[in-house]
């Protein structure tokens, strides 16, 4: 993003803050909030894991109320880009802010989701038929019932018990998954073309997202009887179509697989990959680390934007970001030479007013300063976070 851009992105951002994250900002620019952590051990370089909250959280409460993700019975939608990611990340940082629960965000979206679990049968999907066509409810109610386990069964891991309503959120999600026919094992996803999250290939995405839900759930759910014959399915679908998917496919199975090993009482590296399989993952996203140390959305996958304009090829925080979480949950320490330089990249990219990582999208050229100039914003953002506060 050039200076002109960047400025109209963070004027924009100064516009839309809520009034605490606004003044937390200012704060944090003047010098009066000096939260700092290390980006991997013994490394001296710091970043600013405050100023990455107040934009998360500034973004998801946005969401929560931006008319378009309003949905029926007072509920929203949960996006890929900036909801689910959220979920994923903001918890990670409440360790190093040393916050005492959730933030209000995190606890409006964990009962958005329940709610919308508990109502499962009577809350219209998130794109129907009759307005958007065949095959939307069904791409919508697979994609949904994916989300909500996710989501919820990443905050019970941290309280340590299986919930309830995670529960029914798993029971929903099973009831979904195909039996039969090319996509046994997984669900039907979202397509709107929109790479990398709702586009052809998206359904695989999908279905290791399921697993690493799965993976997370606490109590040895996925050691659980009535569910073995389901995983297996899924593992099956997972393991067949791994070589054949785009790279940034290939990472999110890698991190299910890591995921997947142990929770069901394997040992590392038997989880849907073999060793072999998630080695050669690894060997391949340290093949496209660019000069600088950081990775870019372009190398992971043969992406086309739909208005013909030129992708980015410079390093970004999505990429990056995931790269360097995912190299970490398959086994790689941070004080390996390309992780220490992937993680030094974030440290250094990270904007020092607004506490976000920029990305660019992969479907147009956008706007930074609009709202869906920001989605890869987000994500990135979120990636971010993960890979710096992951535990060694």
């Amino acid at each position: 993003m050039g200076p002109a851009g960047r400025e109209a992105y963070n004027a924009t951002v100064k516009k839309t803050l809520t009034v605490g994250a606004y003044v937390l900002l200012v704060a944090t620019l003047s010098g009066l909030m000096t939260t700092r952590s290390r980006a991997a051990a013994g490394d001296p370089v710091a970043w600013n894991p405050k100023a990455a909250a107040a934009y998360l959280d500034q973004r998801q409460d946005w969401w929560q109320k931006w008319p378009s993700a309003a949905r029926d019975h007072g509920t929203f939608c949960v996006s890929c880009h900036t909801a689910a990611t959220y979920a994923l990340a903001r918890p990670a940082l409440r360790g190093t802010l040393r916050e005492a629960g959730p933030s209000a965000s995190e606890l409006a979206l964990q009962a958005n989701v329940t709610k919308r679990v508990t109502m499962w049968k009577d809350v219209e999907p998130y794109y129907p038929d009759q307005t958007r066509g065949l095959p939307k409810t069904s791409e919508s109610r697979g994609t949904e019932a994916i989300l909500n386990a996710l989501i919820l069964s990443g905050r019970d891991a941290r309280g340590g018990s299986l919930g309830d309503d995670t529960r029914r959120a798993f029971d929903n999600l099973w009831a979904l998954q195909f039996t039969k026919g090319d996509l046994s094992g997984g669900w039907a996803w979202l397509n709107f073309h929109y790479e990398p999250w709702e586009a052809e290939g998206s359904a695989y995405y999908g279905a290791s997202l399921a697993a690493i839900a799965i993976g997370m759930a606490p109590g040895g759910y996925a050691a659980s009887a009535e569910i073995q014959d389901r995983m297996k399915l899924l593992r099956d679908y997972l393991s067949r179509s791994a070589a054949t998917q785009h790279l940034f496919n290939r990472a999110t199975v890698l991190w299910a697989s890591t995921a997947w090993a142990g929770a069901a009482g394997e040992g590392r590296g038997t989880g849907i990959l073999t060793p072999d399989g998630q080695r050669t993952i690894v060997d391949d996203l340290l093949r496209v680390q660019q000069d600088d140390g950081g990775w870019s959305m372009t190398s992971l996958g043969s992406w086309k934007r739909q208005d013909n304009t030129p992708l980015e090829v410079r390093s970004d925080g999505y990429a990056t970001g995931l790269v360097a979480y995912v190299l970490q949950a398959a086994g790689e320490p941070r004080a390996k030479a390309q992780v220490a330089r992937g993680l030094e990249w974030l440290v250094k990219h990270q904007d020092p007013a607004t506490g976000v990582w920029f990305a660019t999208s992969l479907n147009k050229q956008r706007d930074p300063a609009t709202d869906a100039g920001r989605f890869m914003n987000d994500a990135a953002t979120a990636y971010a976070v993960l890979a710096l506060t992951k535990a060694p």
